[in-house]
Formats: C-alpha cells, sequence, structure tokens
C-alpha cells in the first residue's frame, strides 16, 4: 500500500511551472518568448500565460523596445530583504546565542514581511521545557511580542491595513483583537519601549521582545525571548525585559543607529 503523502512534499503543477520561468532568469537578463519556451519545453500559450501573470504581480516587466522579458521590481525587493535579513541574522546570532546560555529561554529575530512576521534566526534556550518556533516560521503581527513590537513601530498603512482585517485571529482567550485596546497597547509598547505577552499565542507561553533600528531609524526587526508562564514570574520578567532592552540596544548600534 502506498504511504500518504506528507503536506510538505505536495506540490501545485502551475506553480512548479511559474517558478521554471523564474529560473530562466538566474542565467540570462532579457528573454524572448522564444527563448523561454526553448528553455521550459512549455507552449507558446502556457509561456505567455504564466509570464503575463508575473509581469501583473510585478515579478516580471516587458522591455519597450524589443519586448522580451526581464526580471521585475518585485524580484528585486525579495533579493533586497533576504540579503538584509541573512545579514542581520549573521550579526544577531552571536547574541542570541549568548542570550540563550545566560537566560536559559529561547530568543528568536523576527522580522515584518506584509502583514505577518517571520521568525529570521533562533536560538534554543537550555531548559528541558521550551516554547519552540523554527526559522522560517511565520506568525501574526498582532499577537504575541514580537509581532506587537513589529507593528508598533511599521508605517501607519501597515498599522491600518492589520486594524482593518474584519477578525483578527483569536489565537487564545489573551489575544487583543479589540482595535482600541489594541491601539493602547501599541502606544504603551512605544512609550516603554518593549512589549510582554501573556498568553496570547499559547496559553502557557510568555514572550519579552524590543525592536531593532537601523542607521536611518528604520524598524529592521524585533528581538524576542519567550519560555514557559511557570517561568516568567513579575520579577524575571522586569529582568528579562532590562537584558532585551540592552541587547537590542547593542545590535541597534552595530547597525548605526544613535537613539534621539
Amino acid at each position: 500500500m502506498k504511504a500518504p503523502m506528507k503536506q510538505a512534499e505536495r506540490h501545485v503543477e502551475s506553480v512548479l511551472a511559474t517558478l521554471d520561468i523564474l529560473d530562466c532568469f538566474l542565467k540570462d537578463s532579457l528573454l524572448t518568448v522564444k527563448q523561454l519556451i526553448d528553455a521550459t519545453g512549455f507552449t507558446r500559450n502556457r509561456v505567455m500565460r504564466l509570464a503575463g501573470t508575473l509581469v501583473h504581480k510585478g515579478y516580471l516587466s516587458v522591455d519597450s523596445g524589443t519586448g522580451a522579458f526581464r526580471a521585475g521590481p518585485k524580484v528585486f525587493a525579495l533579493s533586497r530583504m533576504f540579503e538584509r535579513n541573512q545579514g542581520l541574522a549573521s550579526l544577531v546570532r552571536p547574541i542570541l546565542r549568548g542570550l540563550a546560555l545566560k537566560t536559559g529561554e529561547s530568543v528568536s529575530l523576527y522580522a515584518r514581511q506584509g502583514l505577518e512576521r517571520v521568525v529570521v534566526a533562533r536560538e534554543e534556550g537550555t531548559q528541558a521545557v521550551r516554547y519552540t518556533v523554527t526559522e522560517g516560521q511565520h506568525m501574526d503581527l498582532h499577537a504575541g511580542a514580537g509581532g506587537k513590537v513589529l507593528l508598533a513601530y511599521s508605517p501607519a498603512e501597515v498599522l491600518e491595513a492589520v486594524l482593518k482585517h474584519p477578525r483578527l485571529p483569536q489565537r487564545t482567550p489573551q489575544t487583543t483583537t479589540n482595535r482600541e485596546r489594541l491601539l493602547k497597547e501599541l502606544k504603551r509598547i512605544r512609550q516603554q519601549g518593549y512589549a510582554v505577552s501573556i498568553g496570547e499565542r499559547n496559553p502557557d507561553a510568555c514572550a519579552i521582545a524590543v525592536p531593532l533600528f537601523d542607521a536611518a531609524s528604520n524598524l529592521v526587526g524585533a528581538l524576542g525571548i519567550a519560555g514557559p508562564i511557570s517561568r516568567f514570574t513579575p520579577p524575571t520578567r522586569n529582568a528579562f525585559a532590562q537584558l532585551m532592552l540592552a541587547a537590542g540596544l547593542k545590535i541597534s548600534r552595530q547597525l548605526g543607529w544613535e537613539k534621539a
């Protein structure tokens, strides 16, 4: 009997075909329809549909003189984000490791991608029972300390886009979904410089997060520490908050930020 296919092993053929089109531009910067047909083996009709979709979404653009295709602005935007996040991750990893060893709790670097946050780097704590997420995992902006820090310091249009959601996901009974209450929490985060969440994404987990800034005072990420609520007593939360603030300041200064 054939074993059922794991979800991670499933493929969408149209998506794979679209990625095959994009892969062609790893070797050549400007490609005609015929060159794409030769490179992929697709029919002209299929190449035109897939390339047209990529143009519509900004991943390809059309050369006005020749009608050939080239990589579009979305590709370069993703490239810049990858380079920035990877550079930031390399800088932050030793600090994550130091914090994990000092506190015993797991520490993560988050970055905003659209209306979500993604785990860019992660260092597991030394405690037997830990709060676990994985690098590359996507999560909400409105729930959890890391997400709220990113939301608190994001541009106004990002905040409005999140708040316009008809129904923010209620991850636990402690998740804030009320607009006015969420706005008050974000204001408090900006005033104190860090966020604390208790049971917002997981009913048994507590987290503390601080923002990271670059030389132009742009928000580039959030540094967060998380673990079981039972270990995050009020005195421990206060101590961890000061520890995270110091680490966040250190990283931001390494990125060229000067606190006003």
